[in-house]
């Protein structure tokens, strides 16, 4: 993708394409020894001059690391956000906006289609503390905004979902949040920085396992958070101080090999994305052509629900596929232990294909309640292998669990 600028200037980063900003936003060329790299700081702790005579406003490693600052700088020019933090885990990330946010008493909505971590973290971990939540299928405005409550804080949503890949008008749910007095917190991990801009179209605060797509080579575990710079509720104005301090105060932050990195994976997430859009193209036109196969979740597809708003709103449509086949359950189990190219794991996002049953493994926690995913659903980390031995792969373990 092509990026007309007749001013490039790093001193303004808006100026400045995507995959520019991923190279050197946070990571000037340090000024002492030239490298271009950004240095690992693996140190705890640094030298005052003199009784709070810090340096730059660094004193321990849990509160700031130049390494991790430069992660975190990094990650909000990408959204297009005020401020960026970097976690030890997506997980971490959002339970620390949930806390920052939210109080005993206070309410939030997630979608019926949640990822099984975030629901495990909403229902037993959150609610123990005295915050309710509701569900609702994010594709339906108006079930979100039936949703909501006069004690609603929070409406939470993921853009695609996971493992369904439904699309929220991120939008449309701004505008319902805004109206309550509410945020709108955008999970991006899926989409990516690259393919999905939630902040532009309106979202308070972007969250994303960084493990994902943004590290991309299955190395690092990792989480952010982006705070925007205009936040629609003038209650959360100070969102960006207060996740800022839930961050230092409770402590899981990114370590300085973490930070470096994932700041080394958003180097070439632009041309990563591009490889994981076009192989996916190519699997979903192959699982297309399969008669065993009878359901196919990919909002490339015109016959999506969430089409319209993935165009909208997407540069393309990721490379996260899903699909449920004939024979239920137990021949997903034997599709996803038959192939061979496609590693049979859980995550997703990294430069080698995964395959998955979400029923069994990512999403067993979601077992028994509304949240519940097909048995016959399998998910599909397309990864940036050649398209067509992937394809290979896919179509010898179909045909070999007929």
């Amino acid at each position: 993708m092509t990026h007309d600028n007749e001013n490039a200037d790093l001193s303004d980063l808006s100026t400045l394409g995507f995959t520019t900003r991923a190279i050197h936003a946070g990571q000037e060329p340090d000024p002492r020894t030239g490298a271009v790299v950004p240095a690992i700081y693996q140190t705890s702790t640094y030298k005052q001059d003199g009784v709070g005579g810090l340096r730059e406003g660094y004193e321990y490693s849990r509160s700031a690391n130049p390494t991790r600052t430069a992660l975190e700088e990094c990650i909000a020019a990408l959204e297009g956000g005020a401020k960026g933090f970097a976690f030890a885990s997506g997980l971490a990330g959002s339970d620390t906006v949930i806390r920052s946010i939210l109080r005993p008493g206070e309410h939030m909505v997630i979608p019926t289609d949640a990822y099984g971590g975030t629901y495990r973290l909403v229902d037993k971990v959150t609610k123990s503390w005295g915050v309710e939540y509701s569900t609702a299928p994010i594709a339906d405005v108006d079930a979100v905004r039936a949703a909501v409550t006069d004690k609603t804080k929070l409406i939470w949503v993921e853009t695609p979902t996971n493992p369904k890949l439904g699309i929220a008008d991120i939008t449309a749910l701004a505008a319902v949040a805004h109206e309550a007095g509410a945020l709108l917190v955008v999970d991006n991990t899926f989409a990516s920085s690259y393919l999905q801009q939630p902040i532009a179209l309106g979202a308070d605060i972007v969250v994303h396992s960084t493990t994902k797509y943004s590290g991309g080579h299955s190395d690092v575990v990792g989480g952010a958070v982006v705070v925007a710079k205009n936040i629609g509720v003038p209650e959360f104005e100070d969102a960006a101080e207060r996740i800022g301090f839930h961050q230092n105060a409770i402590g899981a932050i990114s370590g300085p090999f973490d930070s470096w990195l994932t700041l080394r994976g958003l180097k070439t997430l632009s041309v990563r994305m591009e490889r994981h859009c076009d192989n996916a193209e190519k699997i979903v036109e192959f699982l297309a052509s399969r008669d065993d196969v009878t359901k196919i979740y990919y909002p490339g597809l015109a016959s999506h629900p969430g089409h319209d708003v993935a165009v909208k709103q997407m540069k393309r449509f990721g490379g996260m596929v899903s699909f449920e086949v004939a024979g239920g359950m137990e021949r997903a189990l034997e599709v996803c232990n038959a192939t061979k190219i496609f590693t049979l794991g859980e995550s997703l996002g990294g430069v080698e294909s995964l395959i998955e049953h979400p029923a069994r493994m990512t999403h067993a926690s979601v077992a028994g309640t509304d949240l519940e995913v097909p048995a016959a659903l399998i998910r599909l980390s397309v990864g940036i292998e050649e398209a067509d031995d992937l394809v290979a792969d896919l179509r010898n373990a179909l045909d070999s669990t007929r």
